[in-house]
């Protein structure tokens, strides 16, 4: 078993009590860890990503089966399901003594090959998981900038009215969104690192987070309102210029902020 140099005792004692009980199973065809653990930059706040490859016709009963197969791995202190990030295969676990959060994504075999990342295969059968791997490469989703230009002015506009409209909770939601979404995906794009939202932007790209803090505005519409015009400003400079812009959109969308933010001035 390959463990990251960064990798900390606890991660490392569930792996190893946890392989056991996966190779025990004949249904289970391997075990690979991705994230933190794949990249070789694990530390004492970090989850575990485990992919638990299934035979593909067990893979039903496995799926109903997945609380009493995470409760076999250690302390299960409280789980559920993950269809709020759309991936209704992964069950995402609480480990006790000592806490540790840990995701456990069941697949078929035959799904294998579509990821974002390149898996580091923990436990196999016959070198299958290893095989599916090399089979394919992993591709990690890139921000689309089309698409984010054909909305971001209509975006504009719309937190541009919740603030107008006195919704700071929404307005500040919405800034986060466009933080989250468009400017730092863009940004560490830009800066060579993977766009993974706000993620570890601050090590990744110091000075981009250094920029983002001026998004970061205060439950008052004057903060929020510098707030979104700072993002436009990074927008603008993160911007390709190869796609299309929306010039009149963009025009009408800043000017809309300007005349609010006086109004209430």
């Amino acid at each position: 078993m390959d463990v990251p140099t960064t990798a900390l005792t606890t991660h490392q004692l569930f792996i190893s009590r946890a392989l056991p009980h996966f190779a025990s199973d004949p249904r289970l065809v391997g075990v690979a860890a991705t994230g933190s653990w794949a990249e070789n930059s694990m530390d004492e706040f970090s989850d575990l990503d485990l992919i638990i490859a299934v035979e593909h016709e067990s893979f039903a009963q496995v799926m109903s089966e997945r609380q009493s197969i995470a409760a076999s791995l250690g302390e299960l202190l409280a789980s559920f399901t993950g269809e709020h990030v759309g991936e209704p295969r992964v069950l995402i676990c609480l480990y006790g003594s000592p806490l540790l959060h840990v995701d456990l994504k069941f697949l078929s075999i035959h799904d294998v090959q579509t990821r974002v990342d390149e898996p580091v295969v923990l436990w196999e059968r016959d070198n299958r998981l290893s095989q599916a791997y090399a089979a394919s490469t992993g591709r990690y989703p890139l921000p689309n900038e089309q698409w984010i230009e054909d909305r971001f002015w209509i975006w504009i506009h719309y937190g541009t009215g919740k603030i107008a409209r006195g919704e700071l909770f929404e307005a500040l939601d919405f800034i986060s969104y466009l933080r989250s979404t468009v400017l730092s995906p863009l940004g560490l794009l830009q800066a060579g690192c993977k766009p993974s939202g706000v993620r570890k932007i601050e090590q990744l790209a110091p000075t981009l987070a250094e920029a983002l803090e001026s998004t970061i505005a205060l439950h008052e519409r004057e903060s929020c309102y510098l707030a979104l015009e700072r993002c436009i400003e990074i927008y603008r400079s993160l911007r390709s210029a190869a796609i299309t812009h929306h010039g009149a959109a963009e025009e009408a969308a800043v000017e809309y902020l300007k005349t609010m933010r006086t109004h209430w001035v």
